[in-house]
């Protein structure tokens, strides 16, 4: 199926992933806003963009821009939403990666989530939804997600589900900058 088509919906007992959608803004901008949680996010190639967002003006202009990148067929963001809360706890964005580098057809995972979730066992449930399917949706050889150094939790969880330290660095499109920290999920 593709996922640009229709957009896949997942969940499990815990968390459901859908696209993201404007009704989305106020439970995303306590996501954005939270400056603990700010240092995880892969901001890798995105224009200076570090996803700190403190307006609910700059929250719903983001939600546009990500609306606007799916239906151009650029990435698909999803919401990640705490079925017990009735709540969008963050955001995972998910492409086909072509590139010139080592990780060309590779589905580029971006995770954001507030400081609250950022623990092994949430990490862990919520990749262990999307990271499966991804091989057939997206059509790539492997999955990979940027892990800085401090992220222990992430890490783990990562680890836990295959994803494995990758020494080779990710070239920036536009500047030809060199990005690490990345894990690697082969097919």
């Amino acid at each position: 199926m593709n996922p640009y088509e229709k957009c896949p919906v997942y969940e499990n007992d815990n968390y459901l992933l859908r696209l993201v959608e404007p009704s989305d803004t106020a439970d995303l901008l306590l996501v954005y806003s939270d400056e603990k949680a700010v240092p995880y996010f892969n901001s890798d190639n995105c224009n200076g963009d570090d996803f700190h967002y403190t307006t609910a003006e700059r929250m719903e202009s983001a939600i546009a821009f990500w609306q606007f990148s799916y239906e151009h067929k650029y990435f698909v963001r999803w919401s990640i939403v705490d079925k017990r809360l009735s709540r969008a706890i963050g955001t995972i964005e998910l492409f086909n990666r072509t590139s010139g580098d080592y990780f060309n057809n590779c589905g580029l995972l971006r995770l954001d989530l507030h400081s609250d979730y950022e623990r092994t066992e949430s990490i862990r449930e919520i990749l262990s939804l999307i990271a499966p399917p991804a091989f057939a949706a997206f059509g790539c050889e492997m999955i990979a997600t940027k892990i800085p150094p401090f992220a222990v939790c992430r890490k783990e969880a990562a680890q836990s589900l295959g994803f494995a330290a990758s020494e080779e660095k990710l070239i920036g499109g536009d500047d030809g900058r060199e990005y690490g920290d990345y894990y690697v999920l082969p097919h």
